[in-house]
């Protein structure tokens, strides 16, 4: 298989998955009141002109009037246009016109023409963080067909041909991959350049898992790019409170002793540039998991973060020279890509497979399903393709790597013991595929668990879909939160769950993020999911206005709250003590035009999860390891404890990944 054929067309899109039914007819209608949402509409002209109705042949195969049939509706930046030509039995060929967003709903038409072609299916996921794009092609095709005659809700529920297997398939390898998100995929590379040949098993069908549609953001301590930064007197603060605090555990007071040395070093130089260093970040992510992830992975993570960041540029990947502080990441270390969302990093990893291919497989349509023990040492994996049985014997080991059950309401329902009220009806970032599959096959083969019942909420959720796009924060230091009566009610620097739980408490769960001009200096500026904050506004996610007054106007709440709500913030980022504590700030807000969006709770990561030791074994629930299994990334537990810093899940999949797979090809 040609996998730069097969899957890098395929790359951004379905990758992003929300699926239809959650995915409203007209975009999101949830704006103030005297406000008007964009509409849609979808119109369709045909060749021929006349065409009678398409038939579904008895053998179930659906049946066209050949020709070539035209279809419009509106997306996220204005219509899409489409030509749909059609055989008796297929559809062959769709082109487009549009002028989506450039890597982000340009790469979620591509991949759903793709999929609706290879299956003659409307059966297709749309794309978080594509929203309007996937439904405006998905309709623009549908009012083509439909003018065709053709049967749309056959079409609708017609699963997609084969892909990856054909009936019962047996293989051999060094490596199993279990899952070809982040984890994975960074695990593919490490496994391939310590000498094994992979095969990679993913259920969807197509790669990048979470990874693709995150933020993005990777912490590392990073002096080079943290130079360009200035060390605030809050900050030098919150490096002395951690130094002043008492720890029981032996590694832990290593890194304070370790942080009291580099810090006098640091004072001792007079240098005004941000301090950071691993210990920092160690302590930090302790701390920020009230003290319950195991000091043993956290020191393997902080250690290993900035190395890694070499060895993915090593392979291609690009990041921007400039640093900033991710929301709940605590402090200025989080790294972004050149490019938008989590693309960059699917591209390293799929350029290094593209280059390695003859080494490296990759089966998708394929969910693994139970693991294969032979003498109490796990030999392979048995999957489940589109059309039969894949079963691949792995010589040296198996990592799983399927991510964390976020999407899973009844598992998640079933973990959430403690931190939060329930969780049915929140959203979720995650796309559909992380429903747990890796916690069920390791459960069969008595893994150990730790920490199932940390689940992280963000407040960060698009009201309509959970999912992050349309978040207009660009770094946590130039942005306020407030509800629904226009005030402040925690500090916006803070944890991600001491914010959620604060949201929570609001008015309908319901925020605004506030932003000026010095987040858009121009209204073609992007946000973190390559949106800009013309486009966000002129669809209704976002509003502007160029008075304080005439902005709380727009989104609903009161004027004298939400100017004095922004007034007494920035008498604090001129040095004023802050009502709520916070102590992240850079410049004010007090430069028009000011601009709002809507944010919700929703579901973003699982703590929780494998008991794995810090070479990436998993361990049984006795402790030991179990021989030839490996685990990394969000399927795993025990680093990030009760709460998961912002920026760190990145650095996680791609640490863990990378010595996941450098172990299982020595069989270490």
């Amino acid at each position: 298989m040609n996998l730069k054929k097969r899957v890098m067309s395929l790359m951004v899109a379905g990758l992003m998955t929300a699926g239809l039914a959650a995915c409203a007819t007209t975009p999101p209608t949830t704006t103030p009141a005297g406000t008007a949402a964009p509409t849609t509409t979808a119109v369709a002209t045909t060749t021929p002109s006349t065409t009678p109705p398409a038939t579904t042949a008895p053998t179930g195969e659906i049946k066209f009037k050949p020709g070539t049939y035209k279809g419009e509706a509106e997306g996220f930046h204005g219509p899409i246009k489409v030509e749909v030509t059609l055989s008796e039995t297929a559809i062959t060929d769709i082109k487009v016109e549009q002028t989506e967003t450039e890597g982000v709903g340009d790469k979620a038409i591509e991949s759903i023409v793709a999929l609706i072609k290879s299956g003659t299916t409307l059966k297709v996921d749309a794309v978080s963080g594509a929203t309007y794009s996937s439904k405006g092609i998905l309709e623009a095709v549908t009012a083509a067909l439909t003018s065709a005659g053709a049967d749309i809700e056959a079409l609708k529920n017609k699963t997609a041909g084969p892909g990856g297997t054909t009936g019962d398939v047996e293989k051999t390898t060094d490596v199993v991959i279990i899952g070809g998100g982040g984890a994975g995929l960074s695990a593919a590379m490490s496994a391939h350049e310590n000498g094994a040949k992979v095969i990679v098993l993913e259920k969807m069908s197509r790669l990048g898992g979470n990874t693709i549609i995150s933020g993005a953001a990777y912490n590392a301590a990073d002096p080079k790019r943290q130079a360009a930064l200035t060390m605030t007197d809050l900050e030098k603060k919150t490096v002395e409170g951690i130094l002043e605090m008492t720890f029981d555990d032996a590694k832990v007071k290593t890194w304070q002793e370790t942080l009291k040395q580099e810090w006098k070093e640091y004072t001792d130089s007079k240098k005004t540039t941000l301090f950071d260093s691993p210990s920092m970040h160690k302590l930090q992510t302790y701390l920020g998991g009230d003290k319950k992830g195991n000091p043993e992975l956290i020191d393997v993570l902080c250690e290993n973060t900035y190395p890694t960041i070499e060895w993915l540029e090593a392979k291609g990947m690009l990041f921007k020279d400039y640093i900033f502080t991710v929301l709940g990441g605590l402090w200025s270390r989080a790294h972004k890509p050149e490019k938008p969302l989590g693309t960059g990093f699917v591209q390293t990893y799929e350029d290094y497979i593209e280059k390695n291919k003859a080494d490296i497989e990759v089966l998708l349509d394929t969910k693994a399903e139970d693991l294969i023990m032979e003498g109490g040492k796990i030999v392979g994996v048995i999957a489940q393709g589109k059309t039969g049985k894949v079963t691949v014997r792995a010589s040296k080991g198996v990592i799983i790597a399927t991510g964390g059950f976020g999407a899973n309401v009844e598992m998640r329902n079933k973990y959430n013991t403690s931190l939060w009220p329930d969780l049915t009806n929140i959203k979720t970032t995650n796309h559909t595929g992380a429903t747990g599959d890796g916690i069920a096959m390791a459960e069969k083969v008595n893994a150990g668990f730790t920490g199932m019942e940390y689940i992280q909420l963000l407040p960060m959720g698009d009201p309509e879909t959970g999912s992050l796009s349309g978040n207009i924060e660009q770094g946590v230091q130039n942005r306020i939160f407030v509800n629904k009566e226009g005030k402040r009610f925690v500090d916006e620097g803070a944890r991600r769950d001491v914010m959620t739980k604060a949201l929570m408490e609001q008015t309908d769960s319901y925020m605004w993020v506030i932003v000026d001009k010095n987040s858009y200096p121009t209204g073609d500026t992007i946000n973190n999911f390559n949106e800009s904050i013309d486009d966000l506004v002129a669809a209704g996610r976002a509003f502007k206005g160029e008075t304080l007054e005439e902005l709380a106007g727009k989104i609903g709440v009161d004027p004298a709250a939400f100017v004095k709500s922004v007034e007494d913030f920035n008498k604090a980022v001129d040095g004023a003590k802050d009502e709520f504590g916070r102590t992240l700030f850079d410049k004010k807000l007090d430069t028009a035009p000011f601009y709002a969006g809507a944010r919700v709770p929703t579901v973003h990561h699982t703590m929780g999860g494998i008991t794995i030791d810090a070479q990436a074994h998993v361990l049984d629930q006795d402790g030991k390891a179990i021989p030839g299994l490996y685990a990394a990334g969000e399927v795993t537990g025990g680093i990030h404890g009760t709460n998961r810093l912002g920026g760190n899940a990145l650095a996680d999949i791609n640490v863990f990944g990378r010595i996941a797979g450098q172990n299982a090809a020595g069989a270490k």
